[in-house]
């Protein structure tokens, strides 16, 4: 039995908990799945008694002293926390494997009931499925047939689907097994500090709200660009691409976040539904306000197609019918292999009506008047605008004000994405994940471009991107590259 040892947070504790990671010998719960529940451990933010069985098919199988050999390995290459002292022998102890597979479930039901066992009373149970997406139906219908589904949770890796008719045939086969109720679509990015910021930046001070709309914004920009390439996941990405990959999954979630009405209460309910009416009102894409990419020497990757069309980059456009933003565009840029790793939201406010001060003042290229979101970790928001330079001329000359959450807090206790994400899991709040019929609309909105999607262009590695994105979002600019 696992007991409690210190807390440094000052938030609720979950209820008893069987935690039972699917997919426990791969590549996920290696980087983060272990090593953030450790540090969800160590500040004192698992439950008072708690177990964590590993799963995966029987020729991966494990026994209990080799899933915390590997564990203990995961945590001291990728931890925040290093696997020693009490807490952490703690932790190890709570370990143990269970594999399955559909056929012979037997070994994971034994793990699962000594676990419980373990832990005495009525704990809850809480499945993470960081499995590839063609072993999620198998897996759910395992957790159904044996009976383990009843009253437990699940958390479910992206992607959900990758398109219209699959997310569908994915959510009929959870809603099969599970109620909406009991399911965590999780995406990490949500699990950011910065993004409740947004929320914290918007609907708590007074001089924002009044103005997070189409009378004083003139475009929304959401920019994650990456460095890294595809990292010998050709069989993965091929079959993606980044629009899927990024854009469905992640960029469309931070746009519901920027750009809901406000909820009647910070609570799970009233924030899905005002996202997932954000997701209600967004046109279908139009592929001619796309640009889709390929960085130089990606068909020459290990496992790529050589004539392959797979994006490694996309930007596009993207327009919502409501009365808060009728008319503003929202830039959306991801990519592999691009100059850097950032990710950024950026609103660009409209010009003054009376423009006292010439072009040629503000110097050529100035970018200001922006509210710019940096949502990376720990995070920042930078408002970019315009002061007389000193000097006997009127001449203006740009200027931030910046807050830094690393400059402002002591943010050696801060939750990671996943953290987050799993501690709300075992609460029960489902605030910052993607509910059954948003998902479906994103992709029912995707599907002009999926349909007919325009051909890849070529850049550079360590650019920007193919040079058409310029021409996208003008008359405006890429908030990146530039100074942050």
């Amino acid at each position: 039995m696992t007991s409690r040892s210190h807390s440094t947070h000052h938030g609720p504790v979950p209820d008893d908990h069987v935690i039972v990671l699917f997919g426990a010998t791969g590549d996920l719960a290696r980087r983060k799945l272990l090593p953030g529940l450790f540090h969800l451990a160590k500040a004192g933010l698992l439950p008072a008694r708690y177990r964590i069985v590993g799963s995966a098919p029987a020729q991966s199988a494990l026994s209990d002293d080799e899933f915390r050999k590997r564990a203990r390995e995961a945590v001291a290459e990728f931890g925040s926390s290093k696997p020693e002292g009490k807490v952490w022998q703690e932790f190890e102890d709570a370990l143990s494997f269970g594999a399955a597979d559909p056929d012979d479930p037997a070994p994971l039901l034994a793990a699962v009931g000594e676990a419980e066992r373990a832990v005495g009373g009525s704990p809850r149970r809480l499945f993470h499925l960081a499995v590839p997406p063609a072993a999620f139906a198998s897996v759910i219908e395992t957790l159904g047939a044996t009976g383990l589904a009843e009253d437990a949770r699940v958390i479910v890796e992206k992607p959900f689907g990758t398109d219209l008719a699959s997310a569908r045939a994915l959510n009929a086969t959870i809603h099969a097994v599970f109620d909406e109720s009991q399911v965590f679509r999780i995406d990490h990015f949500l699990g950011k500090e910065s993004v409740d910021n947004i929320l914290a930046l918007r609907f708590a001070n007074g001089f924002f709200e009044p103005v997070w709309n189409r009378d004083h914004i003139s475009h929304v920009q959401i920019d994650v660009p990456e460095r890294i390439g595809i990292e010998g996941r050709a069989q993965f990405f091929e079959g993606t691409g980044t629009f899927r990959d990024m854009i469905v999954t992640h960029l469309f979630q931070l746009l519901g976040f920027v750009a809901m009405e406000p909820p009647t209460a910070l609570s799970a309910k009233p924030l899905r539904d005002e996202k997932e009416k954000v997701f209600q009102s967004m046109r279908p894409l139009d592929p001619a306000h796309v640009v889709r990419g390929q960085y130089a020497g990606y068909r020459e990757e290990p496992g790529v197609d050589p004539h392959s069309d797979t994006e490694t980059f996309v930007a596009l456009r993207v327009e919502l019918d409501n009365w808060r933003w009728a008319g503003v565009p929202f830039y959306l840029r991801s990519g592999k292999s691009l100059a850097q790793g950032r990710h950024v939201v950026t609103l660009g406010f409209r010009e003054p009506a009376l423009r006292m001060f010439p072009m040629a003042a503000r110097g050529h290229g100035a970018r200001n008047n922006e509210l710019v979101i940096d949502f990376d970790d720990p995070g920042r928001i930078a408002t970019r605008f315009l002061v007389k330079a000193p000097g006997p001329a009127m001449r203006l000359s740009e200027a931030d004000m910046v807050f830094s959450y690393a400059e402002s807090f002591n943010s050696i206790h801060a939750l990671e994405g996943y953290e987050r994400l799993i501690l709300d899991a075992m609460l029960g709040d489902q605030s910052l994940f993607t509910r059954s019929d948003g998902i479906e609309r994103l992709w029912e909105v995707s599907t002009p471009l999926l349909d007919d999607p325009p051909p890849v262009e070529p850049y550079a590695p360590g650019s920007w991107g193919p040079d058409r994105v310029n021409r996208l979002i003008s008359p405006y600019h890429w908030s990146l590259p530039g100074r942050q």
